[in-house]
């Protein structure tokens, strides 16, 4: 057996057999489990595969490296690090942090598959773990959610449609560099993996669901799912496709817009995941290398700078208890390291010159630029760019500057301190050193040829910004009083609750009437035998029989609901095989 005979996705559940034996020591464990992750992504061979046979007859790859699985074993390791050290500083529960594990290792499995089998596999065990997380942390988070698995359990299933189709279509399961192969299996992996991605449309799961639960949680929720949904876009579709390119422009545009019209701090960091995530998919619809490796480049410096984000806000939240704008003002003095933090992945994701998020930005923005047909995406990245500027001008005025002090508060931990300085440091690490990227990014000799501090693209960046600034001043006053903008969740969140609330109501109607009628075919049973009993004894039996009658009544109940959940898990099986 050779030392990479177990994948990453192992290597990282191991980690959750602590709970069973020493919760509190899942942090630790958690932290060497996927350091260990991210260790086997950086020290594994180009072009290792590890092999098996699904189903008795399915040739399935568990893992399979090339540039671009690696660059996402190494950035989902680091930030799982780094999201651990951070929950166990945040006072995170025990079981949340077996949860956010659990995540995380399906994440890495689906980044390491070499087949659409094991990757689909691994994608419905990353939606059942990550609602798992949301639900822990119980309230409104349960109803969110809920939302939530729906819509990735629709999403999943297209996408197993999609995969379906096209083994018909191919003869393989294999991931290949044709893609997902027919018309009819494209289209359904589109919308199937535009569920994860956020497509326009598809897209108010994530910041219905993000702001919910633990601050702890939204650091891994804002990593894993929407990223593991670009990569599968691009093994879906790795020649790019022109209307994802500009489904990529609209998302950027779209997730900023409704972004600025947020008080909510961590809803509107979820707006700019999917205005952000809009980028890479432009990128991947481009379809050229360079294009390609853009979109690669943002994946791996938003997950900084978002997790980044998320971390400094988490540290509002739980310092303050609040989660409004309209509520915690005047915070730089009082929480000095949690605003540098912030101020560093605030320039990351508005992608000014020195930044990480100016680098990756300038590629796919050029490369929308460099030809015809993208000229109007080009456009609405640039839109895009400015709208980002203004929201977080908008985030870190009022939290830091904006009136007096509100709160009177600690300091961020020191283990939060560690968790947001080593991922701010990167960020203007890669940012002014951009051929450290650029040396682990796929297709590296063709982005290694890219300058990134030409007059023209930091003539941008600075045009970016001013434009920002100003729209930010014009629009200051306006915001502060406009309402919420409606999103589409309003229209089927109330059809979501009423269908499910109709569906469990017929379960437990269809229960009620099959405990009746084991209640009295007990009943019927034990009236024949105690009219055999003499008139003395029957006194005595009476209340036997009550009490009998009653276990019995609860038993079958029990039981009928325990076979009916078993039969839906079954079913659910036969299906998704």
């Amino acid at each position: 057996m050779d030392l990479f005979t177990i994948p990453p996705v192992l290597i990282v559940l191991a980690a959750l057999a602590v709970l069973a034996i020493r919760p509190r020591l899942i942090h630790p464990a958690g932290l060497l489990a996927v350091g260990l992750a991210f260790a086997y992504a950086a020290v594994v061979p180009d072009g290792y595969e590890l092999s098996a046979t699904a189903f008795g007859q399915f040739e399935v790859l568990l893992v399979s490296v090339d540039p671009v699985s690696r660059l996402m074993g190494l950035i989902f390791g680091f930030i799982g690090v780094v999201a651990v050290l951070y929950s166990w500083s945040t006072d995170a529960d025990p079981v949340q942090t077996g949860y956010a594990l659990a995540y995380v290792a399906s994440s890495l499995g689906a980044v390491f598959a070499g087949d659409w089998l094991t990757l689909v596999f691994c994608w419905e065990l990353m939606a059942l773990t990550s609602t798992l997380l949301v639900w822990h942390h119980g309230g409104v988070a349960v109803r969110a959610g809920l939302r939530y698995a729906i819509l990735h359990g629709i999403g999943g299933s297209v996408l197993i449609a999609a995969v379906v189709w096209h083994y018909a279509e191919a003869g393989s399961f294999l991931i290949t560099d044709a893609g997902i192969e027919g018309t009819v299996a494209s289209v359904l992996a589109a919308l199937g993996i535009g569920v994860n991605v956020a497509f326009v449309g598809l897209h108010a799961w994530l910041p219905d669901t993000y702001p919910r639960p633990h601050v702890a949680a939204s650091v891994f929720l804002c990593v894993f799912t929407t990223k593991t949904g670009v990569y599968g876009l691009y093994r879906a579709f790795p020649d790019g496709h022109l209307w994802i390119a500009y489904m990529g422009g609209a998302m950027a545009v779209v997730g900023v817009t409704l972004a600025l019209f947020q008080n909510d701090m961590r809803r509107l960091l979820s707006y700019h995941i999917q205005s952000q995530v809009g980028y890479m998919v432009a990128g991947v619809g481009i379809g050229t290398e360079l294009a390609a490796s853009g979109a690669f480049a943002h994946v791996f410096n938003h997950i900084l700078y978002k997790a980044l984000l998320f971390m400094t806000v988490g540290v509002v939240i739980y310092r303050t208890g609040a989660e409004s704008l309209k509520r915690v003002h005047g915070m730089a003095r009082e929480m000095p390291i949690t605003f540098v933090a912030f101020t560093i992945a605030a320039l990351s994701i508005a992608g000014f010159p020195g930044f990480n998020g100016f680098v990756s930005k300038g590629i796919i923005i050029a490369e929308a630029h460099h030809y015809a047909q993208y000229e109007p995406l080009w456009y609405m990245l640039l839109i895009g760019g400015v709208g980002t500027f203004m929201s977080f001008l908008k985030l870190g005025y009022y939290v830091f500057f904006y009136d007096d002090r509100t709160h009177d508060v600690e300091r961020a931990t020191l283990g939060q301190s560690v968790a947001m300085g080593s991922v701010a440091v990167l960020c203007v690490f890669y940012g002014l050193f951009p051929d450290q990227l650029f040396a682990i990014l796929p297709n590296r000799a063709v982005v290694s040829e890219f300058h990134v501090f030409t007059v023209g693209h930091l003539q941008e960046g600075l045009g970016l910004a001013l434009g920002g600034v100003i729209g930010f001043a014009l629009v200051k006053n306006p915001l502060s009083r406009a309402p919420k903008l409606p999103d589409i969740d309003l229209a089927y969140n109330p059809v979501s609750i009423g269908l499910m609330r109709g569906l469990l109501r017929g379960v437990n109607d269809g229960i009620g009437v099959l405990d009746r009628g084991s209640s009295r075919a007990v009943l019927g049973g034990l009236r024949t035998v105690t009219t055999v009993s003499s008139t003395a004894g029957e006194g005595r039996r009476r209340p036997t029989e009550r009490a009998l009658s009653a276990v019995l009544t609860r038993r079958a109940g029990i039981g009928i609901g325990v076979f009916l959940v078993l039969l839906a898990t079954t079913v659910a099986l036969l299906v998704s095989l």
